[in-house]
């Protein structure tokens, strides 16, 4: 038979593949998906949700269903006996008192060989994100994304297809330089594409077939970990919890459902252990030693498990910028900070817009480049951070109850998913005043958001929900209290620039596309908005689009002082000064690429002209359609 062609070949069918198959079938661009299983996800290990993950899913639409079917974690409760060191977590008075990162401490220090609550702190620090951290079971959470990349361009998966061997060929490959041999039903199959995403886990036929080989080591530290339905006296049974004691380590994740009785345990396993030779009587063995003065009966497990820990990077993550590593294909550690199935499918949402706007003749190939260059970051920062957080864990290390719980908040914002920082690239662009523009506001890092109210129908709302997941960029105009001349100047000069021939919504809009089509003007003043009128805002920021051609009014949103029912303070949020303004570029990802003044507007341009191509077009949109 002669080989299949395609644009994109996805090896796997797990987080990192179907993230990045919705961003391609988002954009009407359909992927060829290999998984060896017969059918979906039916029972997923992976579980924690971090915010980051939440977030992405909003800018999908899908957050909603994450939200209403999940658990959600909104406390951590810290136990420990007194042989993992002194508690020292706040006042020790019978009152109880405050800890380190806030935490609140009991006043029932831990003595003895009894465990006794030592702390509890919040889960998420309150203004690191507008979504929380929750629970939900992996093959749900694909099942999410397996029905939206259905509804946004019909893409399906090819179950039983197991991948053999894959070749590239640059030189005499011609369009399709990657070669791909399958089997299905006992026949071999062979394909041929244009680019070809490896998520297909950490034993990778296709790293294999590269010769690409995982950097890292692992230790003798064996966990086990299992859901069941617990029958217990203790009282956090339903809160995420840690305990530290003489008997063992042991991490409780409450899981969703409708009864609310599943739960989670990781649980640390004596030195000397075998991961093969743990058998599930030895997991509730050493749950009941640890909850040894609580009554705890197991009355149904759903699945459990063993494993030794390990930290693990690919020593490559891509080969001729063809063939690109994601997910557990390119980094494997331990499960306890749950960031294995978040990473791997940020690995895939970073890389589907990318693959789409190159494929669409929208950016140049360069563009695929900066995949590995923040991805590889993220993952050896991942494997920095488990090997730190695996150690808090382990019975062997010295920390006292007081540095475990210090140690656990501090790393509150990471296993939030929010401190990925991609460096300069040709679509991350640091400028000398970005950080004086807008203080809390970093290049290459996810843009904060925070609530403000919508100028055309006075709704309360995150400023996310104008980062939606359709592959634009956004130009987002902060213009200060436009009451003020100087910042109305500025602001209408902005808008003259942007709405002209020379901007890059003109250069690079789709064929026969509207004035937004690819880059998309928001605007976020300052003060009270009822004050404005629409005729002083340039039309740029409400153009005439989509089916029936009027004009779209949500682009235009105020931090409006006089709005008191949960303003955000969105200008004091990002540390941009109502007098200056500042201009920020944000990606299709929601990361900021660069920051400019108000008045250094000609810089939006020449950004763009950095990595995408001109598109053809009949002619200029005319003034109307601005």
């Amino acid at each position: 038979m002669d080989p299949r062609k395609t644009d994109i070949l996805i090896c796997g069918s797990g987080s990192a593949g179907l993230c990045a198959a919705t961003w391609l079938a988002r954009h009407g661009i359909r992927s060829t998906i290999l998984e060896r299983r017969a059918g979906p996800m039916t029972m997923g290990q992976a579980d924690g949700v971090q915010c980051r993950t939440v977030e992405i899913f909003e800018s999908f639409g899908l957050a909603e269903e994450v939200l209403r079917e999940a658990y959600h974690v909104t406390e951590v409760v810290f136990w420990a006996d007194g042989g993992v060191g002194s508690s020292g977590c706040g006042d020790s008075g019978t009152g109880g008192g405050v800890g380190a990162g806030g935490a609140v401490a009991d006043g029932n220090s831990a003595r003895g060989g009894r465990i006794q609550r030592t702390g509890r702190t919040a889960d998420v620090q309150p203004g690191l994100s507008h979504q929380p951290h929750v629970i939900l079971n992996q093959a749900r959470i694909n099942m999410l994304l397996i029905e939206a990349m259905g509804r946004f361009g019909g893409q399906g998966i090819e179950y039983g297809v197991t991948v053999t061997d894959m070749r590239v060929d640059v030189e005499g490959g011609g369009e399709h330089p990657v070669k791909v041999v399958a089997e299905r039903n006992g026949r071999e199959e062979t394909f041929e594409a244009k680019y070809l995403l490896a998520c297909d886990g950490a034993h990778s036929t296709v790293r294999k077939a590269l010769g690409y080989t995982m950097i890292g080591d692992s230790s003798d530290a064996v966990w086990g970990v299992m859901d069941m339905v617990p029958r217990t006296d203790f009282p956090d049974i339903r809160k995420k919890t840690t305990i530290r004691s003489q008997a063992g380590n042991m991490l409780i994740i409450p899981r969703e459902g409708d009864n609310y009785t599943l739960t989670r345990f990781y649980i640390e396993l004596p030195a000397g252990t075998r991961a093969k030779d743990v058998r599930l009587e030895d997991l509730q063995d050493a749950a009941r030693r640890i909850l040894s003065q609580y009554k705890v009966e197991f009355v149904e497990t759903v699945w459990w498990s063993a494993y030794a820990i390990g930290q693990r990077h690919a020593d490559f993550f891509h080969k001729d910028y063809r063939v690109f590593l994601a997910g557990d294909a390119c980094h494997t550690h331990s499960p306890k900070a749950g960031q294995g199935m978040n990473v791997s499918l940020q690995d895939g949402y970073n890389i589907g817009w990318k693959l789409a706007a190159v494929l669409r003749g929208l950016a140049h190939p360069s563009l695929l480049e900066t995949y590995v260059l923040e991805r590889q970051k993220v993952a050896i920062d991942l494997i920095n951070f488990d090997r730190y957080f695996a150690k808090l864990f382990s019975s062997k290390g010295d920390a006292s109850a007081r540095e475990f719980q210090e140690g656990f908040i501090k790393a509150g914002k990471y296993t939030a998913g929010l401190t990925a920082k991609y460096d300069e690239s040709l679509i991350t662009s640091e400028t000398g005043a970005s950080r004086e523009l807008s203080t809390n506001t970093v290049v290459g890092m996810r843009l904060p958001s925070a609530q403000v109210v919508r100028f055309c129908d006075s709704k309360p709302v995150q400023l996310s929900t104008a980062l939606k997941s359709d592959g634009r960029w956004r130009i987002m105009a902060f213009v200060g209290d436009i009451g003020v001349s100087e910042n109305w100047t500025r602001m209408a000069a902005l808008g003259d620039y942007l709405g002209s021939n020379d901007s890059p919504l003109q250069t690079f809009r789709l064929k026969d596309g509207d004035a937004d089509s690819l880059v998309e003007p928001i605007l976020v003043g300052y003060g009270r908005r009822h004050d404005v009128e629409f005729e002083r805002i340039p039309k740029v920021f409400y153009p005439i689009t989509g089916k029936n051609q009027i004009r779209d009014l949500h682009k235009i949103f105020f931090d409006d002082e006089s709005y008191n029912k949960g303003h955000g303070h969105v200008y004091d949020h990002l540390g941009i000064s109502p007098d200056k303004g500042a201009i920020i570029i944000v990606r299709p990802d929601q990361y900021v690429s660069a920051v400019f003044s108000l008045d250094d507007y000609r810089r939006i341009g020449e950004f763009f002209e950095g990595f995408m191509i001109p598109q053809e077009k009949t002619g200029s949109l005319p003034e109307d359609k601005l």
